[in-house]
């Protein structure tokens, strides 16, 4: 294994000879992006890499938009595979490696990006050179002013950051370092360390594939580094902001808390369950419209009314006409979210299981990777409570005692 120095620093990788440049299948997919796809593919039309070393596959999940149109009349040289629906980010992907030709390595690009003509030689180094098995790439956003990702981390509950949004790029950003996860959009990785994990797990479909991925390859031994000179530009969220949020929502909130029951081990996981499924459900009820709700309470009830049949007969159509209560769309996909994973337990423990079966690196030198793991994600003071009582009851403070944290970082 790779050990991770303490500071989470990297050595530069040294730059590739022509004769050092390996096999590369890009993967790319592609959900109604029609509007993006020239941006995307003329870049890659103008790296500098030897033509006959790279395998451009499109994966396009049952777009309508004219985009099988687009690719056969402006960029023919690409593969375009077609899934008959929407197969989400990580099943899309995983068709697409499918289809790969052969490749030493695989990389995975958002379909709303451009990247610099070095782009694929910097990010593929530090596998060639056997300096790490996966690596993420700087991404700015479009116009090069703000940081999309630097790299990746976490809170301890599973919510995912990215290191730098929307912060200037400077001295702090320019150092290569090792990373909990690269994120799916400009990322790269060891063809076969990618199959021996499994690749992306199809049951997320979208969001959080890429930290559940990275995460994994820490556990089992494999280490993932950001490379700040593989630059890319990316138009943020442009495909999500088009979908419903409570559909959003639901894979925002499922998505972690799957993350979480596979990746920890079994000590850490016992103290952070609770924690986690406590918050998750904190945040759906803050969401839910129900507020208070005094017509609940029983202790508000100063007498009980009287009852004849015709009393009777109205209360129990009362009863029926008021059996369901509203509540909000987000919340409902809260509840989903969670239920997904409790729901089907034993389902989710043998996955667990399984991948606690494979373990090589203890939590203890992955955690340090997570970044920001007492980040509250809301402003709501009893949420605030509820997340500082359950790390004191749990003693989580002490498994990130000493450790590296995003607030060491210039501000924004």
């Amino acid at each position: 294994m790779i050990p991770i120095s303490k500071d989470l620093r990297c050595d530069v990788a040294k730059p590739l000879k022509a004769s050092e440049l390996p096999r590369v299948s890009i993967i790319i997919l592609n959900w109604n992006g029609h509007h993006h796809l020239d941006g995307c593919f003329e870049s890659l039309a103008k790296l500098e890499y030897d033509k006959e070393l790279l395998d451009v596959v499109l994966v396009d999940n049952g777009s309508d938009d004219g985009s099988q149109a687009l690719m056969a009349r402006n960029h023919p040289h690409v593969r375009l595979i077609q899934n008959r629906r929407n197969e989400g980010f990580a099943g899309g992907c995983n068709v697409g490696v499918a289809n790969a030709d052969n490749p030493d390595i695989l990389v995975f690009l958002n379909n709303d990006l451009r990247v610099e003509p070095d782009f694929l030689k910097e990010l593929v180094a530090p596998i060639v050179r056997k300096e790490a098995h996966a690596t993420g790439g700087l991404m700015l956003n479009w116009d090069g002013e703000r940081i999309d990702s630097a790299g990746g981390g976490m809170n301890l509950h599973g919510i995912g950051i990215q290191r730098g949004y929307k912060r200037k790029f400077g001295p702090a950003y320019d150092q290569p370092r090792w990373t909990l996860f690269a994120c799916g959009g400009a990322m790269a990785i060891d063809a076969k360390v990618y199959r021996e994990l499994g690749g992306f797990d199809n049951r997320f479909f979208a969001y959080y594939e890429d930290v559940d991925l990275g995460w994994r390859s820490w556990v089992q031994g494999y280490s993932t580094q950001y490379v700040p000179s593989a630059k890319c530009y990316h138009h943020h969220s442009s495909t999500s902001r088009r979908v419903p949020p409570e559909r959003l929502r639901l894979l925002q909130v499922r998505n972690p808390l799957f993350t979480c029951a596979k990746n920890y081990d079994d000590a850490n996981f016992a103290k952070v369950f609770p924690t986690m499924l406590a918050l998750a459900s904190r945040r759906a009820f803050m969401s839910s419209g129900l507020g208070e709700m005094e017509q609940y309470r029983i202790e508000n009830m100063t007498s009980l009314p009287k009852v004849n049949r015709w009393q009777d007969f109205r209360r129990k159509l009362r009863k029926a006409s008021q059996a369901r209560e509203k509540v909000s769309k987000i919340a409902a996909a809260d509840w989903i979210a969670i239920n997904d994973l409790i729901g089907d337990w034993r389902h989710w423990m043998a996955l667990r299981a399984d991948l606690q079966s494979k373990r090589k690196r203890p939590d203890s030198e992955i955690l340090r990777l997570f970044l920001k793991p007492h980040w509250c994600v809301e402003d709501d003071p009893a949420y605030q409570m509820l997340q500082e009582g359950l790390t004191g009851m749990y003693d989580l403070d002490a498994l990130f005692e000493g450790m590296p944290t995003l607030e060491e970082e210039p501000k924004p």
